[in-house]
């Protein structure tokens, strides 16, 4: 009997254990990741100026940056759900997508189809991409892939995440295997926050995790 009560008492403790775990897993696809704006400090708290583009690339009055960073909170209103899938439409076309979804929208809001252009660089230059056989559907929603094409393409600028006037909202960061766009949220510090799509896991779309990670390999501006 008191075998058998321990045996009980161990199947009941897995029991929970896997419960807690679903419960946390499915809340994300039930409550979903906030997309609402964080509670924060802002460029004029720190005495900087904020950054706007002399270029609107798809003449709707509102220059560049300002429009790449409203694009990204657009995109993440929608609350996408985090997954890795393949489209023959190239950008998602449900409520699915990944980190460079979130930079692809962002750039599209302001007359930027990274998805078209991107597959023009690699034509152009293959062997900075490393592709023997380009696929326009999913080369620009890889991050490796839109390394290259900023480093190609835009204003590359600090990734020191203390020199913190030289990151405003709009700019474009890139890590080793992840890709987001700056914020003009900042910590107390000033360091910026990031608009970005992780994995299914995140509390909100836009976190304070410049100074959190160590693998900042690109920081760069769209245009001047």
């Amino acid at each position: 009997m008191k075998k058998r009560n321990i045996i009980l008492s161990v199947i009941a403790v897995i029991a929970v254990i896997t419960a807690v775990c679903c419960v946390y897993r499915l809340r994300y696809y039930f409550v979903g990741t906030s997309s609402a704006p964080v509670d924060a400090k802002e460029n004029a708290d720190f005495g900087i100026e904020d950054i706007h583009s002399s270029v609107d690339r798809d003449g709707d009055g509102i220059d560049d940056q300002t429009d790449i960073l409203q694009g990204a909170r657009d995109y993440i209103a929608s609350q996408p759900v985090y997954k890795s899938k393949y489209y023959s439409t190239g950008y998602p076309d449900d409520q699915y997508g990944v980190c460079t979804d979130v930079v692809a929208n962002a750039m599209r809001s302001a007359g930027y189809d990274l998805m078209q252009l991107v597959h023009e660089d690699i034509l152009t230059d293959p062997d900075a991409y490393g592709i023997k056989e380009p696929d326009i559907n999913i080369d620009f929603r890889r991050v490796k892939n839109l390394r290259v094409y900023f480093e190609h393409t835009a204003i590359p600028l600090t990734t020191d995440v203390y020199d913190i006037s030289q990151w405003q909202g709009g700019d474009i960061v890139i890590f080793e295997k992840h890709i987001g766009i700056v914020s003009d949220k900042r910590n107390d510090d000033g360091v910026a926050y990031v608009i970005h799509h992780n994995d299914p896991f995140q509390d909100s779309y836009e976190e304070d995790i410049l100074e959190k990670r160590d693998d900042i390999v690109g920081h760069y501006r769209v245009s001047e």
